[in-house]
């Protein structure tokens, strides 16, 4: 439910959203109204319009916007019949309004609508809205870009074009929100990811696709390195499975039915009939059912970071957020009903592990995910399961104080979770880590193992997820930190700078030192002055800059400049090493 102040936003922001297209029609009298909706952060309006809008046309109608604001027309609702509010959008030539209509009919048999009239326009719409155009403060909204939208989202319909805006109470809370997004641009992953050459895309290669570079691989081999490091602390073992399955494996498991359109299917001329993995825990049921499993064996715990693949929406597809390979970090533990709760808190100390590394752990909150009472053919398992694992759920968050929120209708498929919300240095929350219980995937499998009786038992499953999908949580980590990581994590640690040519050989004696050590050098001895390497160093936001010049050739030692420290003089070069290892050590 959202609280009263949020939906007193929501109705503003979708008030203004009726003055928009007021004021599109207005410049554009043979436009096509589609939706125009309220959002998290504002809202937008979809438009077929004659001409393609250039961003100088957000500047005009905001000058119309607060015309129509000053004027004061009232929203005025009435109540129609669906019949006739589909004649007179008709008549008025608004096809999309028109399919709408005859959509509320078909699929949710409405025989009235609501219209909200304001000014000269008239529009389709549930509202509720302001009582008056006048309501909006003239200083406390503003258009802020244009895009491409598919009608209803999907690609085989025609593109329109979607304006979007943010509208707020006053100026003050206006001007704080174009602050965030201003320093949301310079922290985008797309921007930085480029900057600093972590990632590309290839237009051969296809979109959603993402290419690491040397650089970016460096950030994922040294996630995936500590993650499996602290898991391996509390008995997970790595396995390896193919990307492909039979299709049978996924209906069995429910996942067929739950991806539908979403799976990727492989043929071949061989008759190969294969669809790639969507998600990896049935294949690591499989591992599992390869043997004879004792009660002693549990539990027993797998974890792999591997390749997924799920046929996204073209249309939804952006940067590192929305991939069609994601490169997931996935476990999965068999155990003994009395093992569950410990196996749950165990999970929730890896999580509170790698993220307290990284600095992230405090600014969360916990959600208890259960089903949706009303809707239990969502789901699969039985009704007596689900009411056990929400309720050792509930203990593990009392037990470890976590305070978890019950959210209703969040629960996974085949059980409820622990999901971990995060929020960025922006304030903005996304959620990655989540641990699951789950009953019925091993009873759909037919998972056994033999108890202390010899009778054979069916296992618990439990899934995890520590940092989710490299591809997110790397675009979580890049905007988080502005591209300025950690030293453990930073692709290069140190670079070395020459100040002329005569000192290349002491400056790549100290890289190849550094590199001796493990850590992650590079050396910049090119021709540009050491103002411009200190500033290019500084651009790709390198932890350490390390100066070579005569003295320090002589006295072998470097000067060093510390990122967001400067200066901080010379130091001998073991000294340096030692304290480069000794922080990083810290840092993890």
């Amino acid at each position: 439910m959202k609280n009263k102040d949020n939906q007193k936003l929501d109705i503003l922001r979708h008030s203004v959203s009726h003055v928009l297209a007021l004021a599109v029609m207005e410049m554009f009298p043979e436009a096509k109204l589609a939706i125009g909706p309220s959002t998290k952060d504002g809202f937008y309006y979809d438009f077929d319009l004659p001409r393609t809008l250039i961003p100088e046309d957000l500047v005009l109608l905001e000058a119309k916007m607060k015309k129509i604001i000053k004027a004061n027309y009232p929203f005025e609702k009435s109540v129609i019949s669906a019949k006739k509010a589909g004649g007179l959008f008709a008549q008025a030539g608004q096809n999309y309004k028109v399919e709408l209509i005859k959509d509320l009919k078909k699929n949710e048999g409405a025989k009235e609508v609501s219209l909200y009239k304001s000014g000269a326009l008239v529009d389709l719409c549930s509202g509720p809205h302001l009582d008056s155009t006048g309501e909006i403060k003239t200083d406390a909204f503003r258009l802020t870009k244009i895009s491409g939208a598919y009608w209803r989202g999907n690609e085989k319909n025609k593109m329109l074009q979607r304006i979007y805006g943010t509208a707020f109470a006053n100026k003050k809370e206006l001007t704080q929100h174009l602050k965030i997004i201003e320093e949301a641009g310079k922290r985008d992953h797309r921007k930085l990811g480029k900057e600093l050459d972590l990632f590309c895309f290839s237009d051969l290669v296809g979109p959603g696709l993402p290419l690491y570079t040397p650089k970016g691989t460096v950030l994922k081999e040294e996630l995936q390195k500590h993650i499996e490091g602290v898991c391996r602390q509390y008995g997970f073992q790595k396995v390896s499975a193919p990307s492909l399955a039979k299709l049978e494996l996924f209906e069995m498991s429910g996942h067929a039915k739950k991806f539908g359109d979403e799976l990727f299917h492989v043929t071949s001329e061989k008759k190969h009939d294969f669809v790639l993995k969507p998600v990896q825990c049935p294949h690591h049921t499989q591992i599992y059912a390869s043997k004879t499993r004792s009660y002693k064996d549990l539990p027993i715990r797998y974890m792999e970071s591997d390749k997924q693949y799920r046929a996204e929406k073209t249309g939804e597809v952006s940067g590192l957020s929305r991939v069609y390979a994601i490169t997931v970090e996935d476990g999965h533990s068999f155990c003994r009903v009395d093992q569950v709760k410990d196996e749950i808190k165990n999970m929730v100390k890896i999580i509170k592990d790698f993220y307290s590394a990284l600095g992230l752990w405090g600014q969360h909150w916990v959600s208890l995910s259960v089903r949706d009472y009303d809707a239990p053919e969502k789901y699969i398992g039985e009704a007596k399961d689900w009411d056990r694992c929400e309720a050792l759920l509930q203990e593990v968050s009392d037990e470890l104080g976590l305070e978890a929120k019950k959210m209703e209708g969040e629960a996974a498929l085949y059980g409820p979770k622990l999901d971990f919300m995060f929020k960025d240095s922006l304030g903005r929350e996304i959620q990655i880590p989540t641990v699951q219980i789950d009953f019925a995937t091993p009873k759909r499998f037919g998972l056994t193992f033999v108890n202390e009786k010899g009778q054979d038992k069916t296992p618990v499953m439990v899934h995890r997820a520590i940092l989710g999908s490299y591809e997110r949580f790397l675009m979580l980590l890049i905007e988080h930190f502005a591209g300025a990581f950690p030293l453990w994590l930073a692709p290069v640690q140190a670079q070395i700078l020459t100040i002329s040519e005569k000192h290349r050989k002491y400056a790549t004696e100290v890289t190849e030192k550094l590199k001796e050590a493990g850590l992650r050098a590079e050396l910049n001895d090119s021709d540009e002055t050491i103002s411009k390497k200190i500033r290019a160093g500084e651009t790709q936001k390198i932890p350490y800059l390390l100066v070579v010049g005569d003295k320090e050739v002589k006295e072998k030692k470097v000067a060093v400049r510390q990122r967001g420290q400067g200066d901080l003089g010379q130091i001998p070069l073991k000294k340096f090493i030692v304290q480069l290892l000794r922080e990083i050590e810290n840092e993890v």
